[in-house]
């Protein structure tokens, strides 16, 4: 049994640089080849009779996370060509539309965040088209999605934040709640000061009631999520500057209130 060059070349790219896949697919062409009573192999025989089975990737073996990985990452880098290139590599090599849709939804919260939350809703609706079309029209939808998500602005803050907030509870104590910020929906808890001096943020002006701590008692201020400039998060940072701003006035007037000598 012989193989022209074409045929050589459609098997070399089907094992993606796998050795042993290489022989495996080697292996299956000649049983198939000995079933059809061919004695060489051409291109036409591999795409006719092999390809669609071929191409398929073990699941959850390395080629198929290394594909997942550059499609993430083309998204990230703000790249839609690759991205699709990848897309529709994994679709051809028979991965789970499903499993793509919840990576693309990971993919909006994780690196495009808040700085076009529309990223997020179309991500989530691509999964729900998906689901209600199937194959292979709801993988249209899915295109579409990665195609946003790849010129979407990016921002991974809300997930730094995330991630650092949740690593300061893992380590830090349980602190109570101030007396201020709970509830009190019964009488002894209003006797305990629950609730005491808490300040209406709606009745305050700007809506914000500028100075309050909303921290355990003494504990810092802790900044973890920081808006980059990009996207919407430009006008979240300026909002977010602007109330810090007012915290730091209202501090310095309650210190100048309480030692007028200053």
């Amino acid at each position: 049994m012989s193989f022209d060059e074409d045929s050589r070349s459609r098997l070399i790219g089907l094992a993606d640089g796998d050795a042993r896949r290489l022989l495996n697919l080697l292996e299956q062409t000649r049983t198939a080849a000995a079933t059809a009573g061919l004695s060489r192999i051409d291109a036409a025989f591999i795409d006719n009779t092999l390809a669609q089975n071929l191409r398929r990737f073990d699941k959850g073996g390395e080629a198929f996370y290394d594909q997942i990985s550059a499609l993430h990452k083309a998204v990230r880098g703000s790249n839609p060509d690759a991205a699709l290139y990848w897309f529709c590599r994994m679709l051809d090599g028979g991965a789970d539309p499903r499993y793509l849709a919840r990576r693309i939804v990971r993919m909006a919260w994780e690196d495009i965040g808040l700085a076009d939350p529309r990223a997020a809703q179309i991500a989530g609706e691509a999964a729900q088209t998906y689901e209600r079309l199937g194959s292979p029209e709801g993988e249209l939808a899915l295109a579409e999605a990665v195609l946003y998500l790849a010129m979407a602005a990016k921002s991974n803050a809300a997930y730094v934040a995330y991630n650092a907030a949740r690593g300061f509870i893992a380590k830090d104590g349980s602190r109570p709640v101030p007396l201020h910020l709970r509830n009190a929906p019964t009488r002894l808890m209003k006797e305990l000061d629950y609730g005491k001096d808490y300040r209406y943020a709606h009745d305050e002006s700007e809506g914000y009631a500028a100075g309050e701590n909303y921290f355990p008692e003494g504990m810092l201020a802790l900044e973890w999520y920081r808006p980059v400039e990009r996207g919407l998060e430009i006008k979240i940072g300026e909002k977010l500057a602007h109330l810090r701003k007012l915290d730091r006035d209202a501090l310095k007037f309650s210190r100048k209130s309480k030692d007028p000598e200053d």
